[in-house]
């Protein structure tokens, strides 16, 4: 007889920016109670009050009841937890809410990078901080404002716990919000931190109109250096032709909502990459994994020429006509993976 699947009646978000919020949203309208955690008491303020948050998801009302907190531990005690936090801040909040979880509590990661400061994934950081959480992802093609506005949207929930990544699938389902299950949680951390670093490619290759037919031979191989990365990491083939590889990719590599892409754009179009990174600047996670990713590959000897020289731009040391003159004139070889 099949075990009852596991049931989360509160759901705590860690992070009241664009991405938490919608989540919350979606906790809520899955029928759970929704704690949404976050450090700026004006939008926890707005949020109560039910007028959305305006400062992240503008114009968005939110019609369902989603109750908002600056207490960490309030949002510590729920069933099941988003962390929602930039990636390169994950490891100093997950060191906040240490002696707040509770033993077996599932923790889901939503952030799509790589620890700048260490070369670890999201998931190697949890199991540094947080040894006593179940570990989870969810990733996958999702803006934030169409989640926070109930248009239809998929994306893939991972754990190695297969029974748990049901259950937290189950959690978040609803009539607009379908969730995948799925057990290559390493797969799916790489594959939505390396597309960022993709999008921001492709966005200064449209950003300096050099055409279509660059930007989809850039993704193309792009996406095989995703898998190369991927293979060296033992993840599963099947799950970069899945949401939260392929169809993240394509989503984040052709819309100027997404902030890596919308980054790329500017570097493309002659915008100094210095004030691109300025403090309150749209915040693009790709531009923090490029050089990590670069290192990884440079000691793990994988062959990531895109990812070269989108580190080597955002670092400084390259300038795009450079970078674009490398990669055209790198030996001919035959297409394979």
């Amino acid at each position: 007889m099949r075990a009852a699947m596991e049931r989360f009646e509160t759901i705590g978000i860690i992070g009241a920016g664009a991405w938490g919020s919608a989540l919350a949203l979606v906790a809520a309208r899955a029928g759970k109670k929704a704690i949404l955690w976050g450090r700026d008491a004006e939008t926890v303020a707005s949020v109560n009050a039910g007028t959305g948050n305006p400062r992240y998801l503008p114009g968005i009302a939110f019609k369902e009841a989603v109750s908002a907190t600056t207490d960490l531990a309030e949002a510590a005690r729920a069933n099941l937890l988003l962390l929602v936090t930039p990636a390169q801040t994950l490891r100093a909040i997950l060191r906040d809410l240490a002696p707040l979880v509770a033993e077996g509590t599932p923790v889901v990661l939503c952030a799509k990078g790589i620890e700048r400061a260490t070369g670890r994934l999201m998931s190697e950081v949890l199991a540094e901080e947080l040894p006593q959480a179940r570990p989870a992802a969810l990733s996958g093609p999702s803006f934030a404002s169409d989640v926070a506005k109930g248009l239809p949207t998929a994306v893939t929930v991972a754990s190695p716990d297969g029974a748990l990544a049901d259950a937290i699938a189950d959690g978040l389902s609803t009539p607009a919000f379908r969730p995948y299950a799925a057990t290559d949680l390493i797969g799916v951390e790489i594959g939505g931190a390396l597309k960022n670093v993709l999008a921001i490619a492709a966005g200064a290759v449209a950003g300096a109109r050099l055409g279509k037919s660059a930007e989809a031979a850039l993704i193309a191989r792009g996406f095989a250096e995703i898998r190369r990365f991927s293979r060296n990491r033992r993840a599963e083939p099947e799950t970069l032709m899945g949401l939260s590889g392929l169809g993240d990719l394509m989503l984040t590599c052709s819309s100027v909502q997404s902030r890596n892409y919308a980054f790329g754009i500017r570097i493309g179009e002659g915008a100094a990459v210095a004030d691109l990174l300025a403090e309150g600047c749209p915040l693009a996670e790709g531009a923090m994994t490029a050089p990590v990713a670069r290192d990884l590959a440079r000691v793990e000897a994988i062959d990531m020429p895109i990812t070269e020289v989108v580190a080597e731009i955002v670092e400084g040391s390259l300038a795009l006509d450079a970078a674009i003159d490398r990669l055209m004139r790198r030996p001919l070889k035959r297409e394979e993976a």
